[in-house]
């Protein structure tokens, strides 16, 4: 099964009964499919959204060819640390342990805008909120036999200035550029997926950090952009870009994948077998994105600014 003669695909989801998964971003798009998915194989999935109603309705779809599907709802808004906080606390109080938990959610503001927290909008929601969340529920996804925790980043471009500018997180110094902004809030969350696991190694856990980028897929993401991508996107014109882009259900495998699949191993990093579409195989990630030290600095940074200190010990 997803060898490089058979690809892996959904029918390689094994039996996920009894199991726990929550899904950030579930409401729609490549996170509806992973918890569509998920739920398929027997998976308990927490839909950690901001908006209820969505969510609801999302779960509803689900529901029409699943009826048993156990699809509860926390609400998550990881722009908002005290959001993220109160989440934290809802599951702790529903659940005994996380089995799974998918990074998923992710933004792209257009313009520099701030979060009630005082950070840039892009790298507070795609980064800061998910480290917080992550380190706020960790008790749990370590209480899990074989727990994981899978970020979703992106097929980062190796370009002179789209790294993570550390010395710069919130475009304080420089002119804000949307394109610029999204692939650093992608870079940390692989930067902070790889280090996650770095940390773990040596712990008493079987708990691991893997990551994941669903290449160019056909999602509601296009909304976030301008216009003109938003007139494009549109699903009459998507013939347009079919020969770089995938379907949402394409894309979702490489973080199904990594969420589910008994080979992996902590520290991998799945996405197509093109840079933009394809079955999900084995990535390499760059070298600014594996290097120790620059991940030591966003994680300090990161616990400073949240307030969350990891605890990788009982």
């Amino acid at each position: 099964m997803g060898s490089k003669t058979t690809p892996w695909t959904a029918a390689d989801i094994p039996d996920l009964n009894g199991r726990t998964a929550i899904v950030t971003g579930a409401n729609a798009g490549l996170g509806l499919e992973t918890a569509r998915r998920l739920a398929e194989h027997g998976a308990r999935v927490v839909f950690a959204c901001r908006n209820a109603e969505k969510a609801a309705a999302a779960a509803e779809s689900i529901r029409e060819t699943l009826p048993g599907a156990e699809l509860p709802f926390v609400e998550l808004d990881l722009a908002s640390l005290e959001s993220v906080r109160k989440a934290a606390v809802r599951v702790h109080d529903e659940f005994e342990r996380i089995d799974l938990l998918v990074n998923n959610a992710g933004m792209l503001s257009r313009t520099r805008t701030f979060t009630v927290d005082g950070f840039e909008t892009t790298f507070a929601t795609n980064h800061l909120g998910p480290f917080a969340f992550t380190g706020l529920i960790l008790d749990l996804l370590r209480a899990a036999p074989a727990g994981r925790v899978v970020t979703v980043t992106g097929a980062l471009p190796a370009k002179k200035g789209l790294w993570l500018d550390l010395d710069d997180l919130g475009f304080e110094r420089r002119k804000y550029k949307p394109f610029r902004a999204y692939p650093q809030s992608k870079q940390a969350n692989a930067i902070f997926g790889l280090e996650l696991q770095r940390r773990l190694n040596g712990t008493d856990t079987e708990l691991i950090s893997v990551i994941a980028h669903p290449g160019a897929a056909e999602s509601d993401f296009a909304q976030n952009l301008g216009p003109a991508v938003r007139f494009l996107s549109k699903p009459s014109l998507r013939w347009i870009f079919r020969f770089a882009m995938q379907t949402v259900e394409m894309g979702a495998l490489p973080t199904l994948r990594a969420a589910t699949d008994p080979t992996v191993r902590g520290g991998d990093f799945f996405g197509p077998t093109g840079n933009t579409k394809g079955y999900p195989v084995h990535n390499e990630t760059s070298v600014e994105t594996r290097d120790p030290e620059r991940a030591a600095r966003l994680w300090a940074e990161s616990e400073r600014l949240t307030g969350v200190t990891y605890r990788f010990e009982d």
